[in-house]
Parts: C-alpha cells; structure tokens; sequence
C-alpha cells in the first residue's frame, strides 16, 4: 500500500481562473495534493499570509496592478522562508535575472508546465532542509549558551587543549582565575603560565599530562592567589579524529577540602591509636600498681626500721637514705602512670607552691646532678594554690627532669616562682580571664625546641630522646595536672637558645592545712587502742604491725576479709579501728565494710593502697586512705587523727 502525499497548501496569486485551474491540474498530476488559495491584490495576499503560512508561493508577472515582484517583496516582508516561484505566459531574460536575484526560487512559462511539478516538489525539500538546519543551528545554539553558562558558574575548570608542535588552548572556564589568580585570556596567550603556579614536580606532570592523557586522574598542588595551599584532581580524555588524538578535554575540581578531611581523618584516627596507647598502658599499669606499691612498700619498711637502728653517724645510713630515696621516686613513677591514665583519684588540697618547691630541693639537687648550676628563686609571700600536692611535685620534677634531658654537656637550670596578674597566651589552650594567679617557672640552657618540636610537646609518648631514654609522658601528665587545676602553660624556646616552661595556677585566699612533721613523736602515740589490719601481702601486713605496735596499739591481724570478720565476731573485746587494703581477693570491700560496722558501729575505718580504681566501686567521700609505700610517720599520724576525730565511721556512707 503507497503511502498518500503529504498535503501542501499554495498560495496562488492569478487573476485568471482558467490558469490557476492549469496551474493546480498540473501540480497534481505531478502527485502532490494541493490545498490552494487563490489572490488577485496586495491587500488579498496580506490577508491570506496572515491566516496562515502556505508551503509554497506562486505568483503570474503579467498582472497589470499587482506583479510578481511586487509580490515577492511583500513574501520577504513578512520574513517566512517559502518558496517564491514564477509562472508567466512570457518574461524576458533582464526580469527574469531580476527575479531571480531578489529571492525568487525559479520561473516556469504557462507553455511549459510539465517543469512546475518538479521544480515545486524540489523547492519545498529545500525549503524542508533549510528549515531543519535552522531547528539544527537553533539547538545547538541553545546548547552552547547552556554550556556557557553552566561553565561560567561551575567551581570546576573545565578546558580544551590542543598539543602538537603549536600548542593551542581552545577553552578554558573563568573558575581558572578563582582557582589560581590567572584569568582565561592570559592562559589562551600563554598556556605555560598554568604550570607554573603548581608545585614544580606536580606542574611538569601536568605538563606531561597534557600531551599524552593518563588513564587516572592527577592530583596537583599549587597556592591560591591569597597564598594558601590547595588542591586540586584532574581527569582527561583524549579527542580523536579519525583514529588520530587532536585534543584532550578534562576537568581540574579543587579538592582542598577533601584533601584536609582526610588530613583530619588520618590525625583523628592517630589520637584514637593514642587514645588505644593510653588505655593499654591504664591496664597495664593498673595491673602492676598494687603489687609494685606493695613491693616498694616491703623495701620503703624494712630500710625505716633499719635506719631507726643505726646511729646518724653509721657508715652504711647513706646508702639506706639512697634506696629511701630510689623508692620514693619508684613510687612517684607509678603515681604518674596512674595519674596519666586517670586512674589515680585527685585530691585537691590549698597547698603553698613555696613550700612544696622547697620539702623537694633536696630531691631535686639529687636527681640534677653536680654539672647544673641548680638555683631556686621564689617570691616570698605567694597566695596558695588549689592542686593535688602529689600532682604539684609531678610538676616540678617532670619539668626539671626535662630541662635536666636538655642540658647533657651541663648548664644552668632555675626554678622561679612569682604573681601574675594574667598568664601569657599558651600553646596548649587559651588562657584564663584575669585574676590572681601564681607562677612557676622552670628555665634551662639547653639545646631548645623548634616550633615543630613545641607544637607536640604536650602530646603522650611524644619525645626527643633515644629509644628507651624517655617516655614521652612526662610533659603530659604536667599538661594533664595543670589542666585539672584550672591552670595554663606557656613554653617559650628557641633552638640553640634554651627553654623557659611556665606554669601559672589561680590563687587562692585559703590556708594551707599544716602537714605532720614526719616524726613518730608522742603527739602520734597510741594508748592501747586495738587495731585490726586486714592485708593480703604478708610482709605488708607484718611491717604495719610492727610500726603500728611500736607506735603503742594493741595489733590483730588477717590475711582475707573472712578471716578478719571471725576474728570480729569471736573477740570479746570490739576493735577501735579497722586498717584494711582496698584491692583483696574475695569479698567486696565495700560489702566487707558494712558487714564489719554492722557488727561493731562504733568502729573507725582506714583504708590502705597503691591502686583504687578496680575496687569495683568509687570509694566514700571523707574516708582516709594511705596511699602505699608509705612510711611509719605518715601511717601514725593517720591513724592517731582518725581515732581522735570524734565519732566513729558511718555505715551509711558504704550504701
């Protein structure tokens, strides 16, 4: 089945009815279907023109008021691109030529209209091809204004490159000049200029890049217009033509921020690795903490009870005072570990900086050696701080341990203490408002630290030194304690040049309580009372009997909280105050302590240990506690305060 011509619609200006009749027979016969309109005037054409838009125009030229050229004038007028041909009984060369130059398609004589049908059927494809290049050009126009002004106000860079011989950028988008300060003109005069604001290894790759695509994406580094480093991933594909690469296209996306995310991501996992470090290392030294006190509370006791025996002018007491010493500072190593691993609780107290800088002068000199010029420089006068003293003299000691570290040829080391009205900025944390603070300052003339080396000092396991020559935590538990206590710290060092490390703690109006004088005297004195000692470690346990006894009570002992509660239950005699280690096998502590005062109410309770962070419960507020290795001066005291400080321990406070 043929498929029916497609209808064409003719407007046909004749004033003769019998021609346009042959006009349209023809057209026809030729197998087209003709809707037609036929016009006589000027005014008629406009009228029909208006109505609707023909597919073809022909006009006769030999009517006397209305011609064709007349006519074609009035088709270009109205700006419709139609076929204009010319059909004439007769029309001399110069007419035609004139026609034809003004627009008209073709002529065709009345006495040979065999020509019409085709020359119409080939004027409408043309008509029909210049049309579609119009919807052709239109779409593409309308694409490239799309693609203008998405790459106009696109961040990525999108460009053209053509290598070879003569290099030509075709096209660059104005996110360039964002990107590196170089507008789109400079770069189409100068392509080169691109390479040269990146860094210089990753421009000559991009160079490279350029003439031959990689199969990846490139990451490239430059600094931005205002100096600040950035980023950026380029992709390329190449253009082929004809099998030949003539261009490449590519895309350059800042990825700056995606490049510090994965620089915080990488730093927040290595504070987490830390953080494992830490944690590992609270295990670690929990575990060890009790039996290490322990141990160094065998050796603490055993060389007290010696020097009580030997005169003050016996040959062998210094050593004695040398292993006092060594364990004193075994014990402070593990306070630190503790303490650095919060698993040692804070006990603030109003303490006097003065003071603590001098009982530790001694200590300090000992641990400096005869090669530093040791010289301490205090203000008289200070207000108290609120710190927990143990941690105060970790403070001390670490930062002179330091600087000690920093000076190995020898030099001069000062300890200053002084008021300030506001502590300086710091590298570890803003500074607090202004008030009364009180300053400590340890100054060394080592070898100093860059600002590298400043920026991490604070961190933990961060050192200089050599494998197995530091830890790396003792200026983090200095950080850690200072900031506990509400203080700040200020580093001040140049290499070559020495370090200055401040520590400034807000004052307080309070006093300090007055300390025990370390003597066993008769103020410390027992009168009989009875005291049962619940220690699992039997030297422990036999060393505090022996201070004990000697210091005039009336000593029991037990080696488990079972055995201690028959002893409470069988004895006629009740115990004016149980001495019990916080970490024992066994029962709970705290169940173990209610059951003791529900059996005798008016019982004092003291607790003694090295470690109380896995007694499986947070020990009561206002209950004492000696903290191992402790020596007999402190044992006595604590004991003669608890039993004089008038009623016995409540039970409520053990839930």
């Amino acid at each position: 089945m043929t498929e029916e011509p497609e209808e064409i619609r003719l407007l046909l200006i004749e004033d003769s009815e019998d021609d346009a009749v042959l006009v349209v027979d023809r057209l026809r016969r030729a197998g087209l279907r003709v809707d037609y309109e036929r016009v006589e005037t000027a005014d008629a054409m406009r009228a029909a023109l208006r109505l609707r838009s023909p597919d073809v125009v022909i006009s006769d030229n030999g009517m006397p008021a209305f011609d064709a050229g007349a006519a074609l004038r009035l088709l270009r007028d109205t700006g419709l691109d139609v076929p204009f041909i010319v059909v004439s009984g007769q029309i001399g060369e110069e007419s035609a030529t004139a026609l034809m130059r003004a627009g008209a398609q073709d002529f065709v004589l009345k006495d040979k209209l065999a020509r019409l049908g085709p020359a119409v059927q080939r004027e409408l494809r043309e008509a029909r091809d210049r049309q579609e290049r119009r919807r052709t050009e239109a779409a593409l126009r309308t694409s490239e204004e799309r693609f203008r002004l998405v790459a106009e106000n696109l961040q990525d860079v999108l460009f053209r490159f053509r290598p070879g011989p003569t290099p030509v950028l075709e096209y660059i988008s104005p996110a360039i000049a964002t990107m590196t300060g170089l507008t789109p003109d400079e770069l189409y005069e100068q392509p080169e200029l691109l390479f040269t604001t990146m860094d210089p290894d990753d421009g000559d790759a991009m160079r490279r890049a350029w003439q031959s695509p990689p199969d990846g994406p490139l990451t490239v580094r430059w600094a931005r217009p205002d100096g600040s480093p950035a980023c950026a991933e380029q992709r390329l594909v190449a253009v082929y033509d004809a099998g030949v690469p003539v261009a490449v296209e590519g895309i350059l996306r800042d990825i700056t921020a995606q490049v510090e995310a994965a620089e915080q991501r990488r730093e927040l996992e290595r504070q987490l690795h830390q953080a494992e470090r830490l944690d590992s290392l609270g295990q670690l030294a929990g575990g060890v903490a009790h039996d290490f006190n322990n141990i160094l509370g065998v050796i603490s006791g055993y060389t007290g009870f010696v020097l009580d025996e030997l005169g003050p002018g016996h040959p062998c007491r210094p050593d004695l005072v040398n292993i006092e010493d060594a364990t004193r500072r075994a014990a402070a190593l593990t306070r630190q570990l503790l303490i650095f691993s919060r698993l040692q609780p804070s006990h603030p107290e109003v303490v006097d900086l003065n003071g603590v800088v001098g009982q530790i002068e001694h200590l300090l000199r000992r641990t400096i050696g005869e090669d530093i010029e040791f010289r301490i420089d205090v203000e008289p006068g200070l207000d108290s701080v609120v710190i927990d003293p143990s941690r105060l003299e970790q403070i001390i000691m670490n930062l002179v341990v330091n600087a000690r570290a920093a000076m190995p040829e020898g030099g001069h080391l000062v300890i200053r203490t002084a008021r300030v009205d506001r502590p300086s900025a710091t590298m570890a944390g803003a500074p607090p408002p202004a008030g009364r603070y009180v300053s400590l300052a340890v100054s060394d003339t080592g070898c100093g630290m860059d600002e590298e080396v400043q920026q991490r000092a604070f961190e933990p396991f961060f050192t200089t030194r050599s494998t197995g020559q530091g830890s790396g935590l003792g200026l983090a538990t200095v950080y850690g304690a200072v900031q506990e206590a509400g203080g700040t710290i200020a580093v001040d060092s140049a290499p070559g040049a020495g370090t200055r490390i401040t520590v400034s703690l807000p004052a307080t109006d309070l006093a300090p309580v007055p300390e025990p004088d370390g003597t066993t005297g008769q103020a410390d004195r027992g009168r009989g009372e009875r005291i049962l000692v619940v220690e699992d470690d039997d030297n422990i346990r036999t060393i505090t009997r022996r201070v004990l006894t000697g210091g005039g009570y009336e000593v029991a002992e037990a080696a488990t909280r079972e055995e201690a509660l028959r002893l409470i239950h069988d004895e006629a005699r009740t115990f004016d105050l149980l001495l019990s280690d916080v970490i024992m096998p066994g029962m709970p502590v705290l169940e173990f302590i209610r059951t003791v005062l529900g059996a005798c109410p008016r019982t004092h309770v003291v607790f003694m240990s090295g470690y109380t962070a896995d007694s499986g419960r947070r020990l009561p507020e206002g209950v004492p506690i000696v903290h191992k290795p402790f020596d007999a001066a402190t044992l006595l005291h604590q004991i003669h305060t608890t039993l004089h400080s008038g009623s016995a321990t409540p039970s409520a406070q053990f839930g």
